[in-house]
């Protein structure tokens, strides 16, 4: 009887320090973001908008993500200016892992971007796009975090390419 008893202890604990370390099945973010992207070869664009992500986990370390952000503001382009708006549909897998309060994570992203300019200018462009990035989330409490992430983009549009850095933060949810 006391092996048994001692046996249920031993799993009890371990099982209670496993549960602890349970990789949640995935989260969803929402939250500010900031792009600068050459619209036009050798041209900076400071952009502001948002980005939003759904994470699916399908192991304990990796995950799907897809990823839509808007950025939004206006550029002079020689003699002419326009209001511009470009998005990002992007989608592929990330790693991370859970450390206390923290979980840093990366991820490399496959999809398409779509520009357009009016007011001025008035066209639009869609291109295939990828990314490559990472970033911390912080527990603030329960399921709740803050997250801070910094992904490089690549777009072709317009038939040039542009490589463009865009810094997002918020709040994640997991679940």
């Amino acid at each position: 009887m006391r092996k048994l008893s001692m046996a249920v202890l031993f799993l009890a604990l371990f099982a209670g320090a496993a549960s602890a370390q349970r990789p949640t099945r995935g989260n969803m973010f929402f939250g500010y973001s900031y792009d600068r992207t050459p619209i036009v070869q050798n041209d900076g664009s400071n952009l502001n908008g948002w980005d939003a992500t759904l994470e699916g986990k399908f192991a304990p370390w990796v995950g799907l993500v897809v990823d839509i952000d808007g950025h939004y503001g206006r550029r002079n382009f020689g003699s002419a200016s326009a209001d511009v708006a470009a998005h990002n549909f992007l989608f592929g897998p990330r790693v991370s892992v859970q450390v206390e309060r923290f979980r840093p994570f990366a991820e490399l992203l496959f999809g398409a971007g779509h520009i357009s300019r009016s007011n001025g200018i008035s066209d639009s462009n869609t291109s295939f796009a990828n990314g490559l990035g990472g970033g911390l989330d912080y527990r603030i409490a329960g399921p709740v975090t803050l997250r801070g992430q910094l992904d490089w983009i690549n777009t072709r549009f317009y038939g040039q390419g542009q490589n463009g850095v865009r810094f997002s933060t918020g709040v994640a949810i997991h679940f």
